[in-house]
């Protein structure tokens, strides 16, 4: 089976033209037809620069296939886009692309599904299909050709879990050959594996670090998440704190709010020493959400009351937090809930 020839780094590329005797100028030209922003393309035969006996050449080696956009949802409300892209298997994955000041933020999936279990997500109800591949993840964010400013690896699946492909779709964003998306405007999202998050702050220092949190308690967190059942709220906060000491970039805990579970006094305490006790001398926010009312669980939303209460309570004790906006409302803008009902 051919290999996909967007699953390569620039520098693999490069081994593999000179390897097949050809020039190593060749792999430049090559790499600004598959990645550079609104010139990639998705044949070998538009690779106008390039001699016929070299497209022949990639032809039979490699395929191009891409991913493609099977419908678009645009918000009334703020204009965020959702799409649901198909892939080369016929399975369906989705991403959002958000509107702010600053420019397009677009939230990307990492798998076809997700088998984390977190009890109040729409994307793992139907458990994990398969990984994505690179050029299928590439795939995400060209084929809206819209210029995106900031990447999230938050959309369905868990980035960490599928860490190889995920480090090779970094490197070629990333590189200036090629889409040239700055490490600084990407942010990888982890329900919190313990073992690749210190191997990321290694692997591809510079990007941002955002930990599903959810809860400092550490039964309530085994209650919603499965996966503290195998990292301990210790072992999660030591693993972010050295990616902090490695990275020196700011880390984002998330933090999504569920009426009656874990917006109480207690709850905001036990975050507030949390924090503090491992997370000292660290660069940090807590980003609080409303949890995403789905039709799988009874969980609901707190008021606004009770999340301005809870951010002020953080606040007033040191800690930076922040209320986020609701984008895409009545576009089931958050993760997993446009494809569950289209494809049910």
């Amino acid at each position: 089976m051919k290999q996909n020839i967007r699953n390569y780094t620039y520098e693999q590329l490069e081994n593999i033209l000179i390897d097949a005797g050809e020039k190593k100028f060749r792999a430049s030209q090559i790499f600004e037809w598959l990645h550079k922003r609104g010139s990639y393309i998705n044949s070998f035969e538009d690779m106008t620069n390039i001699s016929l006996s070299l497209r022949e050449k990639l032809e039979n080696e490699f395929s191009i296939d891409a991913v493609y956009i099977e419908k678009e949802y645009i918000s009334k409300i703020d204009d965020t886009k959702k799409y649901l892209i198909r892939l080369n298997d016929n399975n369906i994955i989705e991403s959002v692309i958000m509107e702010y000041k600053f420019g397009s933020s677009m939230c990307i999936s990492t798998q076809v599904g997700c088998n984390m279990g977190c009890e109040f997500c729409a994307s793992t109800k139907n458990g994990l299909i398969r990984n994505m591949e690179t050029y299928e993840m590439l795939g995400e964010v060209y084929a809206p050709k819209i210029n995106i400013s900031n990447i999230v690896l938050m959309g369905s699946g868990e980035p960490l879990n599928n860490y190889d492909n995920v480090i090779n779709f970094i490197k070629i964003i990333n590189d200036d050959k090629g889409y040239n998306l700055g490490k600084r405007s990407i942010t990888v999202s982890t329900c919190g594996i313990v073992p690749n998050i210190v191997r990321l702050a290694q692997d591809a220092k510079g990007i941002n670090l955002a930990l599903s949190l959810h809860s400092a308690i550490e039964e309530k967190r085994k209650k919603i998440m499965k996966i503290a059942s195998k990292y301990t709220l210790e072992d999660t906060m030591r693993a972010i704190r050295e990616f902090f000491i490695i990275t020196k970039r700011r880390l984002s805990l998330e933090y999504s709010l569920i009426k009656g579970f874990n917006d109480g006094l207690e709850d905001v305490k036990a975050l507030c020493n949390l924090c503090k006790t491992y997370l000292d001398g660290c660069e940090y926010y807590i980003n609080l959400i409303k949890v995403n009312e789905i039709s799988e669980t009874n969980f609901k939303k707190p008021s606004d009351d009770t999340v301005m209460k809870f951010r002020d309570y953080l606040n007033n004790n040191g800690i930076v937090a922040t209320i986020r906006r609701t984008l895409g409302e009545d576009i089931s803008g958050s993760c997993g809930q446009l494809r569950n009902s289209y494809i049910a």
